[in-house]
């Protein structure tokens, strides 16, 4: 575990109720006893240079059952509310170190716990590995997202829970959809909604809006409304997030990933419509998001051939690049700098460099 940034030192402290001394103390002791989980057997790395290393909770001594109070269960899920709420505000980077360790932790605890506790333990380690995958993809790694996502589907499995086993495909379908494997994407889906009379709303939502995603990479604007529109209907019988899925959480969520789909597939008209509505409602919590939802406006906005209002968005968007380092961000304004090529010479367009030269885009 990482010691905290020190503007991330007292966000997280003030989330968690903690005072400053309890995450240092925590970080140090970290340092010294390095909890390695044998949830997964080791695997020899054999993919040379630049591959991601090992797995994510590889083994290296065997597992002896013990007794694992229920009462971590809870205590775990707590602390993932407040992994999610510094998330929105900090950014994947102060958050990796303390979530990769818990996860490794959980995994350690699943090994070692008896029947039911195990599959519990199982099941809140779905939620903690599928958001270490979720921070990597955030910071621009997808390869270690998808080493992530094979111990959630590992954990998911174990839990015995269809919800958390339809709700690690769909993770994993979300980390392809940023590889732009739109078959991929769609198929993942359609295996995690084959059980779909047994699963909870909110997974059954998750899953839609996803394989819209994957539709909307394979050019099928019709199949990604009626997903969506199934989706959104869906929505009002979700009461409870349980599984950090973000529909309750994402205000007009189901509008974003239409808007996010119509932009794909080149629909700027109706994507700028939409996001003229999403944006001035969203929450001042959701900074991160609306980062990422500008810069994708600044694309729309710069196919209409209104280049002024794109760049005023894609000011905002890399304001929100350097507070949090998020490389979704990133990946967006690059998409930007690409829709404004027409304009490179000209005034608007040298706003756009001076604008986006602070993060490295369109050098």
């Amino acid at each position: 575990m990482r010691i905290p940034v020190p503007f991330a030192r007292g966000h997280l402290a003030a989330i968690f109720g903690v005072p400053l001394t309890v995450l240092d103390r925590a970080a140090a002791v970290s340092r010294r006893e390095r909890v390695v989980a044998p949830s997964v057997p080791p695997v020899e790395d054999t993919s040379g240079p630049g591959s991601a290393g090992p797995a994510p909770l590889a083994a290296e001594a065997p597992s002896t059952t013990r007794h694992v109070d229920p009462a971590l269960v809870p205590y775990f899920q707590t602390q993932l509310e407040g992994h999610y709420a510094a998330d929105m505000m900090l950014g994947p980077r102060a958050l990796l170190g303390t979530v990769e360790a818990q996860c490794r932790l959980i995994g350690e605890l699943v090994d070692q716990a008896d029947a039911p506790t195990r599959r519990s333990m199982a099941e809140v380690g779905v939620s903690y590995a599928t958001f270490a995958a979720w921070l990597h993809l955030d910071a621009g790694d997808p390869t270690a997202a998808l080493r992530w996502h094979d111990t959630a589907q590992e954990l998911a499995h174990r839990s015995h829970n269809r919800q958390a086993i339809a709700c690690a495909l769909v993770d994993r379908a979300m980390a392809r959809t940023d590889q732009g494997a739109g078959a991929a994407v769609v198929d993942l889906c359609e295996s995690a909604l084959m059980d779909a009379t047994h699963l909870s709303p909110e997974i059954q939502v998750f899953a839609l809006q996803q394989q819209a995603h994957g539709a909307s990479l394979l050019g099928e604007r019709r199949e990604v409304d009626q997903l969506l529109d199934t989706a959104s209907r869906l929505l009002d019988r979700v009461d409870v997030e349980e599984w950090g899925t973000a529909c309750l959480r994402t205000p007009n969520y189901v509008e974003v990933q239409r808007a996010t789909c119509y932009g794909r597939l080149g629909l700027a008209h109706e994507a700028h419509r939409l996001w003229q509505q999403i944006i001035p409602a969203a929450p001042a919590t959701s900074r991160r998001d609306v980062g990422v939802w500008s810069a994708r406006q600044a694309v729309a906005s710069a196919a209409l051939g209104e280049p002024e209002r794109a760049v005023g968005l894609a000011r905002h968007a890399a304001d929100v690049v350097l507070a949090t380092g998020s490389a979704r961000a990133v990946k967006e304004l690059w998409a930007v700098a690409t829709a404004m090529s027409p304009w490179q010479a000209e005034p608007v367009g040298q706003d756009l460099a001076e604008v986006l030269a602070p993060i490295g885009v369109g050098r």
